[in-house]
């Protein structure tokens, strides 16, 4: 009875904090202008007029999304910027809460309400995530995009693919998913996923089609846009641009890292997606993913979700225990800013990169040991015996005959 009752006090707190938690992402979100939400508001606003969606700073920044974005955001535009701005806030966690979701479902758990309520509050106090809110970040909805849509690949849904493909049309990192479905001979998911992102695309151009041409011309692949250096940056792209002092001293060389990460990540992800794990497989093909592009922004590592399921549902709970800490705390913001290597500082600086690389061999260890102890050995099946009870078969022999006749 006492056991009973400390659960249903629990259950209660968790709906509490759940409840303090969404009031207060309403109240910031009326009190605050998010920076990165506005540049977007302002995109829609900006998308027909010719070029100046990339020629021209919004809010003092670069619109860097792909045409599609100011797409999406030409009706939010036309809404009055705190109305929005709540409305996208509480739509992110709504989105939030569907990826964790599909997360749970994925690592092969009951998703009961009580224990949605437990992970989402637990997941809102990740940096990843509290920042995409202080942002208005895009990354829970393409989070949820790409989880729900593995779900329909691991389902074997006809149309499995469009929700990976709108994301990618948003923002392209996640087309690498794609690169993983084809990888493992998911061709009709393939197929949905790129015909759902060039129409996606070809919508964008015939609304927009100056300013498609400015960002297909190359924009797309500028880093100056943006402080690859930065802190925030957790790619190796932007660790070496702070070893070496800055982003023009990262030689041509550099193309082979990504390559090297990209081919082995892909490849452990697909062994994973062969061996049915499809959680497994989309975890790392989404970190991944951060490590191959130039630009992993802290608030873009929103895999850390995904792969704290994986974890935990290998029973290594002190591991994804300190891992919640380490992205909760996110102690890079605390270091010195200095270029050049600083010993112990420089390895906390780039914290979430190491954890990343980290995860892939893991994972990639994984491969050889499922669980860290022997595979268990398949004993042959026994032939059924009748069950009696006071001389009369609970199940009639013919029945037990004609099964094993089938089998």
């Amino acid at each position: 009875m006492r056991r009973r009752t400390a659960r249903v006090r629990a259950v209660h707190a968790v709906y509490a904090l759940l409840a303090v938690q969404l009031v207060g992402v309403t109240v910031f979100a009326v009190a605050w202008n998010s920076l990165d939400f506005h540049i977007y508001w302002e995109g829609g606003r900006a998308l027909t007029h010719g070029a100046e969606l990339y020629r021209k700073q919004l809010v003092a920044h670069w619109f860097t999304n792909t045409p599609f974005m100011g797409l999406v955001f030409v009706p939010i535009g036309r809404v009055p910027l705190t109305v929005a701005r709540v409305v996208w806030e509480l739509a992110s966690v709504g989105a939030f809460t569907s990826a964790c979701v599909s997360a749970v479902r994925l690592g092969g758990f009951s998703c009961t309400r009580s224990r949605t309520a437990a992970v989402v509050a637990a997941g809102l106090f990740l940096q990843p995530m509290w920042q995409s809110i202080f942002l208005g970040q895009v990354n829970p909805f393409l989070l949820a995009l790409v989880l729900a849509d593995i779900r329909g690949v691991a389902a074997g849904r006809r149309w499995a693919g469009i929700m990976i493909g709108v994301a990618a049309a948003v923002k392209l990192t996640p087309a690498i998913f794609v690169v993983m479905l084809l990888c493992a001979r998911r061709f009709r998911a393939v197929a949905v996923a790129t015909g759902t992102f060039v129409v996606c695309e070809l919508a964008a151009f015939l609304v927009a089609p100056e300013a498609s041409k400015v960002y297909w011309s190359g924009v797309f692949l500028d880093t100056s846009r943006v402080g690859a250096q930065y802190v925030s940056n957790q790619s190796p792209f932007g660790a070496l641009a702070r070893l070496l002092g800055g982003p023009d001293h990262v030689g041509g060389w550099y193309l082979v890292v990504p390559l090297v990460l990209g081919a082995a990540g892909i490849a452990v992800a697909v062994a994973w997606a062969r061996r049915g794990d499809w959680l497994s497989a989309a975890t790392v093909a989404g970190v991944t993913g951060l490590l191959v592009s130039p630009i992993s922004w802290a608030h873009h590592w929103m895999w850390i979700v995904p792969a704290l399921v994986v974890l935990v549902r290998d029973r290594r709970r002190w591991w994804a225990a300190g891992v919640y800490l380490l992205f909760c705390l996110s102690p890079l913001w605390w270091m010195p800013r200095d270029y050049g290597f600083h010993g112990v500082i420089t390895l906390v600086v780039n914290c979430y990169l190491l954890s990343g690389v980290a995860f892939l061999a893991y994972m990639a260890w994984r491969l050889r040991r499922r669980d860290g102890r022997p595979a268990p050995t398949v004993q042959p099946a026994q032939p059924v015996q009748p069950v009696r009870l006071a001389g009369q078969a609970l199940v009639p022999e013919r029945f037990l005959r004609a099964s094993g006749e089938r089998r």
